[in-house]
């Protein structure tokens, strides 16, 4: 991790609450503004706007004692689920300048900028151009570097910003108070800070002169791990909201685009550029993220699947197609959309797929592209697939999958009986199984007779049993013994019947159950 710099970014006070991720951010007031929520059964302060931080107004202060020194002052009441899905959308947004990003806090972003700021010219054109978008949509912005995230959060915080060089980074962090190590993902033990101030330690260099051994003795391990961070000295975990994809390509557009099949294009010819990547690697794409970045600072973003790696250009912009005509709200273009990446997050080994004389691979590919055609349309989780289980509890025997995740899976079903012989079990079950009344020649036999839903049927032949003992490493409480028999009635039709445990043996009488009709 060679730089990361965090983008503090605070609403505005001038205008209403924002109204969820596509809330615009309101031109700021005149007079002084501020934002007030109820801390520690009070209320106070959360943000403040220009006008208001020069008369004195800071967050943390009471709103009576802020009216107390400024009757006409215009306070709102702060909405802090929009407020976070306002930074949410923000950092879908930053994503334009790299695929690392993460929320901070109720109101920071932290982007990890390793190897994305020579796209931009170098770090000054990088900071440049984020100054310049977060000031177009009227926020308040800090900006600073740093070689671990608790340095850059530090000086964002309380620190000059923009990017400094050796010294000037060292005697800033010098500088930096005590409060600065300080993170949202956790506190300091209660009462850490105000004893440091005390003890007259204020500042982060004062802490770093102190000898390291009375610190820990008295505040912990945990303190100097902090100072550490702040000062970067140690490696810091960066969880980013998306993964880092395996290879990606964007374009930007000089004037901004309006039309969704200029998109789809573009999503085109992008696939094009990552399947000459992913042919050196050899590897294919299982799935392919897009991501549309709007001229006025909205972002949408779109994925596919596939049930086995491609590398097709065409086909992954036919899926792309398939799953813009899904969507519940349409690709609004607003005043156009400067920049489209596409990325593949998830990579397998490529194999080109056998063509069988007879056409069958042909037809199987076939299967797989209209797979992925009805995925992307319904939703993975609607088309399935049913495979065989390892278990002999016949309800347990198959089961519903997603038919993308199973289509590399080879289907070995039990052959159960031997050609033109009748199938051992039903191709449908009863679930539940449904009681009957039976009455048996011999206790461990096949049934003579039985009662189902009201009607008596007699019994002209029997075939079993096939005993099936239970999971008991599966079963909640007591599992019995299962004995299953087909049998043919006077009319001609067969059932599948079963005897749930054994006579003399089981605490519980035998029960006798119907689990399945044959055609």
């Amino acid at each position: 991790m060679e730089r990361l710099w965090r983008a503090h970014a605070v609403r505005q006070a001038g205008g209403g609450p924002a109204e969820g991720a596509q809330a615009a951010i309101k031109p700021q007031a005149v007079g002084p503004h501020v934002i007030f929520a109820n801390r520690n059964s009070a209320l106070r302060l959360t943000a403040v706007n220009a006008p208001a931080a020069r008369l004195g107004l800071h967050p943390g202060l009471t709103l009576a004692d802020a009216r107390s020194r400024l009757p006409d002052l215009l306070a709102t009441e702060a909405d802090e689920s929009a407020d976070a899905a306002l930074v949410e959308a923000l950092a879908d947004w930053c994503a334009r300048f790299t695929p690392l990003v993460s929320v901070d806090g109720a109101d920071g972003l932290l982007l990890d900028v390793t190897g994305a700021a020579h796209l931009f010219g170098g770090e000054a054109g990088l900071l440049t151009a984020l100054r310049r978008a977060f000031v177009r949509h009227r926020l308040a912005l800090r900006l600073a570097f740093g070689a671990t995230p608790s340095m850059a959060r530090a000086l964002a915080r309380f620190g000059p910003e923009g990017r400094l060089d050796g010294d000037q980074e060292a005697a800033a962090l010098s500088a930096l108070p005590v409060h600065a190590l300080e993170r949202p993902s956790g506190s300091l033990p209660s009462g850490t800070l105000k004893l440091l101030l005390r003890l007259g330690l204020k500042t982060i260099g004062m802490l770093e002169a102190e000898p390291r051994a009375p610190l820990a003795a008295r505040f912990g391990a945990d303190l100097l791990r902090r100072l550490d961070a702040v000062l970067g000295r140690i490696e810091e975990p960066f969880t980013s909201r998306r993964p880092m994809p395996a290879c990606m390509a964007e374009r930007a557009f000089a004037e901004p685009v309006t039309e969704e099949a200029m998109i789809l294009a573009v999503i085109r010819r992008l696939a094009q550029d990552l399947a000459q990547v992913l042919e050196q690697r050899g590897e294919g794409g299982r799935r392919f993220e897009a991501h549309v970045f709007r001229a006025d600072g909205a972002a949408r973003f779109l994925a596919v699947e596939t049930g086995r790696p491609v590398r097709d250009p065409a086909l992954v912009e036919r899926l792309f197609r398939e799953r813009l005509a899904a969507l519940a709200d349409p690709l609004d273009p607003g005043f156009g959309f400067d920049l489209v990446r596409l990325a593949v997050t998830a990579v397998e080994r490529w194999e080109r797929p056998a063509e069988n004389l007879d056409g069958e691979g042909v037809a199987e590919a076939a299967l797989e592209t209209l797979t992925d055609h009805l995925a992307t349309r319904l939703g993975g989780h609607r088309v399935t697939r049913i495979l065989p289980c390892d278990t002999h509890i016949p309800e347990r025997a198959a089961e519903r999958l997603p038919a993308q995740q199973t289509q590399a899976a080879t289907a070995n079903w039990p052959v159960q009986r031997g050609a033109g012989e009748p199938p051992a079990r039903p191709l449908r079950l009863f679930e539940p199984p449904e009681p009957i009344e039976a009455l048996a020649e011999v206790p461990d036999g096949p049934p003579a007779r039985f009662r189902w839903r009201r009607v008596l049927h007699d019994v002209a032949h029997a075939e079993g049993p096939e005993r099936i003992a239970p999971e008991w490493w599966r079963e909640n409480g007591k599992p019995f013994t299962r004995d299953y028999f087909r049998v043919e009635d006077r009319d001609g039709h067969r059932y599948w019947l079963f005897r749930e445990g054994l006579y003399d043996l089981e605490p519980r009488e035998p029960r006798w159950f119907l689990h399945g009709l044959f055609a």
